[in-house]
């Protein structure tokens, strides 16, 4: 079950979990502290999904310029965007500046209370701080630096800036996209900076067990955001080099990958039906009333399925045009056929699969009131992740808890760092 975690306060210490008595230190990454430098989506989408899962997540922003997250989204509550909510939840929000020497110098008191340093600033930034890995291991040998960047720390291409969609094109995956002869779309999401995102997570957590069970040391987890899109060619790399083949886009389906693609329904719906296996397309046949499709030499198995896909898509389309779409995917449903029809964001919130999942988890702020946000991705049996505040609104709302509780720092310490402008 997705937690909330209760809090007394925005940004309070998280205690139990609501109604079930479960501490967020049951939380699989309880202790372990992690410093969030950079903005928008590649980077803190990965300190996100951290703090859900119980790590102490300090994200660090310039006193004068702030995550611009905090004005993206397309939705506006009493003139704060709710996207900034999502992303920054469960986080600790502190302001520092890395240029001020009085600034550098409380950045590594901080690192040396921290496991994890999360950046994802252009390659070479942080060395033209002087904080330069090298330098951060000489105050804690066991930090691990996760570097998310367009192109990678290393290569040619290293200084250059990247973004979702760039990487996106530059890794292959755009040019797989959409239609032959047609400007190649875009998924209507920053992709790319997502996946890069999680594979940076992926990266700290084979980081931290390699550091604390098999006694490691500190080390950088280097993540592109073009790489992170290449990965996801799956065969092809092999079927290029091997036989010079190079897949191109293959509009609403995959080419040699049949039945599986969408369909319309009567009432203008789409449906993506997927009997691309042998067995399940045996069913679909059934579900059709065409019990001797299976028969046909054209359609026997997956290979002559491939072969002949465009006429046996069209024979689909033909037949499932003659039923609506709750009882097209009702027949579907019956014959355990794979299929769903293409959910808008309306859609998905009435989906009762969804809501039984806690996909959708009703988080209340002391200045938004009741938001809605996305549920814990993955789901854990014996140590749930859980939602312990959502996004402060107040830049260095936490300055006051990070660095007079952790750091120690008086009260004329952070008055004086902050005349200085280092806070």
């Amino acid at each position: 079950m997705v937690k909330v975690f209760e809090t007394a306060s925005r940004g309070g210490e998280p205690g139990a979990a609501a109604g079930t008595g479960i501490p967020h230190t049951a939380a699989p990454l309880a202790g372990v502290r992690v410093l969030e430098l950079g903005s928008l989506i590649a980077g803190p989408f990965a300190g996100r999904q951290m703090a859900d899962f119980g790590a102490e997540v300090i994200k660090i922003e310039s006193p004068s310029r702030p995550d611009p997250m905090r004005e993206w989204g397309r939705a506006r509550v009493h003139g704060h965007t709710l996207w900034w909510s999502v992303q920054s939840r469960g986080k600790k929000c502190v302001t520092l500046d890395l240029k001020a020497p009085r600034g550098r110098e409380i950045f590594l008191e901080l690192c040396r209370e921290a496991d994890v340093l999360l950046e994802n600033f252009r390659p070479g930034t942080l060395e033209h701080l002087g904080l330069a890995p090298e330098e951060l291991w000489k105050v804690t040998p066991g930090l691990i630096i996760a570097r998310v960047s367009g192109y990678g720390q290393t290569g040619p291409d290293a200084q250059k800036p990247g973004y979702a969609s760039v990487a996106e094109a530059r890794g292959g995956l755009r040019y797989l996209n959409g239609y032959p002869d047609q400007a190649p779309p875009r998924t209507g999401i920053s992709l790319g900076d997502s996946l890069a995102s999680l594979y940076a997570l992926q990266g700290i957590l084979l980081a931290l067990y390699w550091r604390d069970a098999r006694g490691g040391t500190g080390q950088v987890v280097d993540v592109s955001l073009v790489e992170a899109c290449f990965s996801l060619l799956e065969s092809a790399v092999p079927d290029y080099a091997a036989a010079g083949v190079i897949p191109g886009p293959s509009e609403s389906g995959l080419k040699g990958i049949a039945p599986s693609n969408i369909f319309r329904s009567s009432d203008g719906k789409w449906v993506v039906i997927a009997a691309n296996q042998d067995s399940v397309f045996v069913r679909l046949a059934a579900a059709m009333g065409r019990p001797e499709l299976p028969s046909d030499p054209r359609y026997s198995n997956h290979a002559a399925r491939g072969v002949h896909q465009e006429e046996l898509e069209s024979l689909i389309a033909g037949w499932a045009a003659g039923y609506s779409e709750p009882e097209l995917t009702s027949l579907l449903d019956r014959h355990s056929v794979p299929n769903s029809p293409v959910s808008s964001i309306e859609e998905i919130f009435a989906d009762p699969q969804l809501r039984a999942r806690e996909m959708l988890v009703e988080v209340q702020d002391e200045e938004l009131g009741t938001v809605v946000q996305p549920g814990i991705v993955p789901r854990l049996t014996r140590s749930a992740g859980g939602i312990a505040w959502s996004g402060p609104l107040t830049p260095g709302s936490h300055n006051g808890a990070i660095y007079g509780g952790l750091l120690g720092l008086s009260d004329e310490e952070l008055q004086d760092a902050k005349d200085e402008g280092a806070i």
